[in-house]
């Protein structure tokens, strides 16, 4: 669990409140997969109503709800931790994860209250081009399924010739977890919008800092990796320029 992000200004545009969700959303997705043995622990049954909260500085948190009436934002479903050892474990995190795709849909939209129609309408589309939290968890819990039979091979969207096939151009390593609820398993994640590994996907690998993403969350597309001898991701590129 970590700590609470500081208050910041209300997000107003439709890139400012896309961003704040993909960081909640991501934080939300890493408490429910990586970070999940730490997420259990804290949803304890015997404590008071706790919620899961995603920040926008791409934090998670497990508290007790706010105290202001009304919230200064939409508030996440409470009580989670009451349903712990009620239910499968499988199905207890299915659930947080539908409530928290509900509560990042009404942050989303609460900043957008005051959009014209047309840009509610790009910010859904925006969304809705991500994997939900809950398609998320599912990956992880179906990933021997979705990653084929053939899992040492290189992703049909890697380069024609097998031996000169980059890391850039490679599907990032899949584990083989069959989600087993008793160990904690390493997981491969989108760097921009937290989703899991998908064969079914182009994907590609920063050589800098070793993250993987989405080809179309950093505006990738298979051909344009054929011509890249070293990619270097947004953040990467970023860090470059701000130290020249």
């Amino acid at each position: 669990m970590e700590m609470a992000a500081p208050v910041s200004p209300a997000p107003r545009t439709v890139e400012d409140i896309f961003k704040d969700f993909s960081a909640r959303r991501s934080a939300l997705v890493r408490a429910l997969t990586v970070d999940v043995e730490e997420f259990y622990v804290f949803c304890d049954p015997e404590k008071e109503n706790l919620c899961l909260y995603g920040h926008s500085n791409g934090s998670w948190e497990v508290a007790l709800p706010a105290e202001e009436v009304p919230p200064e934002l939409p508030e996440p479903a409470l009580g989670i931790n009451f349903a712990r050892d009620g239910m499968s474990r499988r199905d207890w995190l299915s659930l947080v994860a539908v409530h928290s795709d509900s509560w990042l849909l009404s942050v989303a939209f609460f900043f957008g209250a005051r959009l014209n129609g047309n840009d509610r309408k790009r910010l859904f589309s925006l969304i809705n081009d991500h994997p939900t939290v809950l398609e998320a968890l599912s990956d992880r819990k179906h990933g021997r399924d979705k990653s084929g039979v053939d899992n040492g091979s290189k992703s049909r969207h890697s380069a024609k010739k097998g031996n000169d096939v980059t890391t850039k151009n490679s599907r990032p390593p899949v584990v083989d977890d069959g989600y087993d609820d008793d160990e904690e398993h390493s997981e491969t994640l989108c760097g921009t919008c937290g989703g899991r590994y998908n064969s079914n996907e182009f994907w590609i690998g920063c050589d800098i800092c070793e993250r993987w993403f989405h080809g179309k969350c950093v505006r990738i597309t298979p051909a344009k990796a054929e011509h890249i001898k070293h990619y270097k991701c947004p953040d990467c590129s970023s860090s470059k320029k701000s130290r020249q």
